[in-house]
């Protein structure tokens, strides 16, 4: 049931991403080669990938639990992070964990991308109960 709900919010953030015309990439299985991708993909990969891992590591947090979309290109970024409403997690802990991955993964691939060029969502979703 909670992958019903993720899905719905990744679904639901990508295309509202994607009606602004910006190309998004959601990254929910690495099925990928990233042979094939474009810099600003394997950017946006490894993003999500390392906000995953921070998250988890920093809050009770489950992987399974939060949703991240990451869209846009190295002149304008955008990151929405979703978790459950019920978690205690402060949203400026969340803001500032994504801010660090984006300065590590900007200088593990030799990108440089303005702060004031990036836009971090943070939102929160119900859980429905079984």
């Amino acid at each position: 049931m909670k992958k019903t709900i993720i899905l719905g919010i990744v679904f639901s953030s990508i295309l509202l991403v994607g009606c602004n015309g910006e190309e998004v990439i959601d990254i929910t299985e690495n099925g990928e080669n990233d042979a094939i991708l474009s810099p600003e993909r394997i950017f946006l990969s490894e993003l999500h990938n390392e906000i995953i891992i921070s998250i988890t590591e920093q809050t009770e947090l489950d992987s399974e639990e939060i949703s991240i979309s990451a869209g846009g290109n190295f002149k304008e970024l955008s990151v929405s992070v979703s978790f459950p409403k019920d978690v205690k997690v402060d949203d400026t802990m969340i803001q500032q964990i994504v801010k660090d991955s984006i300065k590590k993964v900007s200088e593990t691939e030799n990108v440089k991308i303005n702060e004031g060029d990036i836009t971090i969502k943070i939102r929160k979703y119900y859980r429905k109960s079984s």
